[in-house]
């Protein structure tokens, strides 16, 4: 008997992926989901659902970006299906594969997909790169303060890297790393 499978996708696990879950939950008899980013080398969920799949089943995805990382990668993999006698639908967009006017459309709709996501790529390497011009600082703030470090750089005197490391809550190559952030030698013993 012929099997609906659903995949769903979020980039990490703080992603809820309700909204995919609810669109396919009334289509699909298996759902499917995955954590992991759309460029990742490895996405063993999918895998296991492209490998489940046999003649006569059909594969959904809520959104193309949830499942492809590129526009080769989706018409390659539509076409596997096809090959396989597997239809393969996107609900957000009413796209069908099992027909020829489904299969053109979306190979159209792929291309612009990538493209939005190289769009979308290239804002955000500009945006960054024209916040750090500005002088602001990127990512995690720093765990220790400069205070901290230089407190910690003067126990240093009287106690070993471990238990210095561990008086301010930190571990030794965060230590490390602050020391060398303000340039101060880290010691090589203790």
């Amino acid at each position: 008997m012929p099997r609906t499978l659903g995949y769903i996708r979020v980039s990490t696990r703080s992603q809820m992926p309700d909204r995919q879950i609810d669109a396919l939950r009334a289509t699909c008899d298996e759902l499917h989901i995955e954590y992991v980013s759309a460029v990742a080398d490895a996405r063993p969920v999918f895998d296991c659902v492209i490998d489940a799949l046999a003649p006569g089943d059909s594969f959904v995805v809520t959104d193309l970006d949830r499942a492809f990382r590129s526009s080769i990668d989706a018409i390659l993999t539509a076409e596997h299906l096809r090959q396989m006698g597997v239809t393969f639908r996107i609900l957000s967009m009413a796209i069908d594969t099992s027909t020829a006017e489904g299969e053109l459309y979306y190979t159209i709709v792929a291309g612009f997909a990538q493209f939005e996501r190289r769009m979308i790529s290239r804002r955000t390497k500009e945006g960054l790169a024209a916040a750090r011009a500005r002088g602001v600082q990127l990512g995690r703030r720093p765990k220790l303060s400069e205070a901290d470090v230089l407190a910690a750089y003067r126990q240093l005197d009287s106690m070993c890297c471990q238990d210095v490391a561990a008086v301010h809550g930190v571990s030794r190559l965060t230590l490390q790393r602050a020391f060398r952030r303000f340039g101060l030698a880290y010691p090589l013993e203790g």
